[in-house]
C-alpha cells in the first residue's frame, strides 16, 4: 500500500516559524514532524510514500531526499500553489496507483498504528466503501467535532443530531475513484467529498484513543516538544 503525506500548506497560524521553514519540517522531540510520520509508516511496512509540497517545498525535498535514510521510497508532487486537501490528492493520483491508499496530514502528531490500515485496504477492495476515517476526541480548540461515528460507520449529521461528533485526525484511507472527478490542478477541499459519500453510506471509521496533536500554533508545537522530550528522558532514566 502507498501513503501520501500532505505537506503543502502555508502554515499561517504558525508564523513567524513558517516564514522560513515549511511546517512539516518544524521539530518536536528532536525530529521534524514529518519524520515521525515516515518512521511510523515504515514500521508498519508502508514504505512507498508520496509527499506533496508548495510553500518552501525545496526544503522538504532537500531534507528527506529519496527517503532511503529512513527506509522509505519517497516521490514528490510539487504544487505551484497549494491545492487544498482533495485537490492535492487528485493532483498526485498518477503517483498513487489504482488501489486504496493512506493519506496523513503532515502537521499532526499521532501514535496511530498504520498497520491497521493495511488490513482495511485489503477489505476495501471488495466493498463499495470509498473511504475510512480515523477520528479522535475533540481537542479544546475544536470542541464541536467534525463527523459522527456509529458502529464503525460514518453516519450523516443534521441539526437534530444529539450524539457527540468526533474530530477527524487527518489520517484516512481512500479509494482513488473518490478523487477522479476533480479537474487536474484545481483547488478542492476534502470535507464535501467525504460528506457526500457518508450520505451514500460508503465511509467507515474508527475512534483512535491514543495520542493526537494538531500542531497548528507555536504554543501547541512547544507543548508537544516538551511532552516528547519528557517521555524520552523518562525512557532513558
Amino acid at each position: 500500500m502507498l501513503a501520501m503525506i500532505l505537506a503543502a500548506g502555508r502554515g499561517e497560524r504558525m508564523r513567524p516559524l513558517t516564514d522560513h521553514t515549511p511546517k512539516p519540517l518544524l521539530q518536536a522531540g528532536g525530529k521534524p514532524l514529518i519524520v515521525w510520520h515516515i518512521e511510523r509508516l515504515v514500521k508498519a511496512g508502508i514504505v512507498d510514500l508520496v509527499i506533496n509540497h508548495a510553500h518552501l517545498g525545496a526544503q522538504i525535498e532537500q531534507a528527506l531526499g529519496d527517503g532511503s535514510q529512513l527506509g522509505a521510497k519517497i516521490r514528490y508532487s510539487s504544487e505551484v500553489t497549494a491545492l487544498e486537501t482533495a485537490g492535492g490528492i487528485a493532483y498526485a493520483l498518477h503517483l498513487l496507483g489504482e488501489e486504496p491508499f493512506t493519506v496523513v496530514n503532515g502537521d499532526v502528531y499521532c501514535d496511530y498504528d498504520f498497520s491497521c490500515l493495511q488490513v482495511l485496504a485489503d477489505r476495501m477492495k471488495h466493498t463499495q466503501d470509498k473511504a475510512h476515517l480515523v477520528l479522535v476526541d475533540n481537542p479544546n480548540h475544536h470542541p464541536q467535532g467534525d463527523f459522527l461515528l456509529h458502529d464503525e460507520r460514518m453516519v450523516p449529521t443534521n441539526t437534530e443530531t444529539k450524539e457527540a461528533l468526533l474530530t477527524f485526525s487527518g489520517i484516512g484511507l481512500y479509494q482513488p475513484s473518490l478523487f477522479a472527478n476533480i479537474p487536474h490542478g484545481t483547488k478542492a477541499p476534502l470535507a464535501p467529498l467525504l460528506r457526500e459519500q457518508i450520505a451514500f453510506g460508503k465511509v467507515s471509521g474508527e475512534h483512535h484513543r491514543g495520542i493526537w496533536v494538531d500542531v497548528g500554533t507555536p504554543q501547541r508545537l512547544d507543548e508537544l516538544d516538551k511532552s516528547l522530550r519528557a517521555t524520552q528522558n523518562a525512557a532513558h532514566d
